[in-house]
Formats: structure tokens, sequence, C-alpha cells
């Protein structure tokens, strides 16, 4: 058995659609919802296998890449997380297409890996992974008009916004269906005009009116933390937010903080200075904490420690010490 192994939102299943339009196959299908990224652990061991992995860290899954690689498995991954596994990073049967620079996403890389063949779904993916100055490059590469540019930022937005959740449940549709629908469609264009999409449409936008009245629960130096009750809507729209808060472009930083349904929390961080202070570095510091370097987030932050998280992005973000570094 051979498996497609992709992140649920909207630049894993883009990069996957392009992937499969240059080589299709029909392969089984591991995906969940955007936090779900230790997926090689529902790999069953074999030694023939074939995998494809896209959009989710390597250093995550590093233990069950060992026992596939270690099983005979032969695995092509592509990714922009965090990857420092060296010795793994030198398998022979890992093919490893890695940048970790935060203007890449993995839809990014699999357009320079097919020679921008697919370009117009790698737009969708970089918009829909917040790349919004470089998916307007590669939409000027294609002499895409203004409004089919706006259209395909859309259509990201709406697939990233379908991968929130705590589970599959929370969900408009589960990604493996999302994925298998977008699959019958060589170009954007024709799944914009698709009864699915404008049911996704109309969930995003009537979740995203719920933000209008949202409050922070916490700001200091323009810095802020905003706090989402324990809802489906709040699951869903919590990466709208975070995206909406970055897009900004305010020079803050910006913590949207998801009560979980077991009464924990679940982070992410938008940091406006990533290369010298990394939103991954910064999540890393608590358990189940990571990600890049201008998006990352916490999968479980203890109830008990939610001020102290506070506390520690008001210190890592405060103004004297980010200006200090970007000088």
């Amino acid at each position: 058995m051979n498996y497609d192994i992709f992140n649920g939102d909207a630049d894993g299943i883009c990069a996957l659609h392009m992937l499969r339009l240059h080589a299709p196959a029909s392969h089984q299908l591991i995906t969940g919802v955007k936090r779900d990224i230790e997926l090689l652990r529902k790999v069953p061991a074999s030694a023939s296998s074939a995998l494809l992995v896209l959009d989710i860290s390597l250093d995550t899954n590093a233990g069950e890449l060992q026992r596939l690689l270690d099983g005979g498995a032969r695995i092509t991954w592509f990714d922009h997380h965090a990857a420092g596994c060296t010795a793994l990073r030198k398998h022979s049967r890992l093919q490893l297409h890695c940048d970790t620079s935060h203007d890449v996403c993995t839809s990014i890389l699999v357009d320079r890996h097919l020679q921008g063949r697919y370009r117009p779904w790698a737009v969708v993916g970089a918009f829909g992974d917040n790349l919004e100055v470089v998916a307007h490059m590669l939409a000027r590469s294609l002499a895409l008009p203004a409004d089919v540019t706006s259209a395909l930022q859309q259509l990201g937005q709406v697939l990233n916004y379908n991968a929130y959740g705590e589970c599959i449940s929370d969900l408009q549709i589960a990604p493996s269906d999302l994925y298998k629908a977008i699959s019958l469609h060589q170009q954007p264009a024709s799944f914009l005009q698709s009864a699915l999409y404008h049911d996704l449409l109309d969930g995003y936008t009537s979740d995203c009116a719920r933000l209008h009245n949202l409050q922070a629960h916490w700001r200091c130096q323009g810095n802020a933390v905003y706090l989402l009750p324990a809802t489906p809507w709040a699951r869903r729209i919590s990466g709208v937010l975070a995206n909406q808060l970055a897009n900004s472009r305010s020079g803050n930083a910006y913590a949207v903080i998801l009560e979980r349904s077991d009464g924990d929390y679940l982070v992410s961080v938008r940091s406006p200075q990533p290369d010298s202070h990394s939103a991954s570095q910064l999540c890393a510091e608590f358990p189940s904490g990571g990600g890049r370097k201008a998006a990352a987030g916490i999968n479980r932050l203890p109830y008990a420690d939610l001020e102290r998280f506070i506390d520690r992005f008001s210190a890592y973000f405060r103004a004297d010490t980010v200006s200090s570094h970007a000088s």
C-alpha cells in the first residue's frame, strides 16, 4: 500500500493536488485537522510502501519516520517547517525538499519542483498560508487580472479556514473529502464554480461575522492576546483571526488562544519580526509548541499556564527588545 500524507490545510491540499496532476496515482490518503501533524504514526510498517509527505514537520515525525525507513519505505517529503534531524535527512530512501525561509510554503516548494506547471494552485496555497506578498508575485508571473487574483486569494483563505478545528467534526468538510473534490478540477476557476465551494464560502462568511465585536483579552505596547471560547465556530475561525491580525501590518505581535474542550488551550502566535523574534522559538519553549518563524503555535497549553504564557509573550515581544534586534 502506498500513501499520500498531507496537512489538511490549503497548503497541504494544493501541494498534493499539483503533484497528482503531474503524476496521477490513487494512493491511500492520510490527513487531518491543521494541528494534527503527527500523521506518520497512522502508517503501518511495510517494506514496499512509497510515501509522499506534504506540509508536516519532519522533526515532529522523526521517530515514526525512522520506523518506516527501517522497514524499507521510500519517502518523498516536501515541507517548510524545522527539519533538524541531520541523520534522517541524509537517508538514502528519503528525498527531502525542505526550505524553512519565512516566505516559503509547501505549495511554493512543489511549484519550484514542477517548474510552475500548475502555478495557479500554488497561488491558492500561498494565499492560504498567509504569504500574501509571495502569492501576489506568483500571480503576476502568470499575468492574472486583479479580479482573478482576488478570487484565488479568497479560495486559499476559505480552504485554510476549513482545516481549523479540534477534530474533523468541527470542520465544514473533512480534508480528505475536500482534496478528492478539488482533485476533479484542473484549474481553480472550475472549483470556484462548484456548489461545495459556495457552501464553504457561506460558512466562512458566517463565522467571520462573529469576530466583528471581539475584544483583546490582554494588550500592551500594541501587542495583544485574544481569547476564544470552546465552541466549534471559534475553533474554525481561530486561524482566520490570527492571519487577519498578522495582515494588519501594525508591527505588533499577536496570540490567539483557543479554549479546548478539555479545558486546556490551543495557541497561535504571529510575529512581526520573524527573523529576529521567531514565533516558533517562543512556542518551542512550551511542550507541544513549534511551527514557523512568522507563524507558530502550541497544541496544548495547560489551563494553569495561561498567565505564564502571556507573561512570556509580553517579555519576548517587548517593544524595546524587538526594536533593538531589528535595528
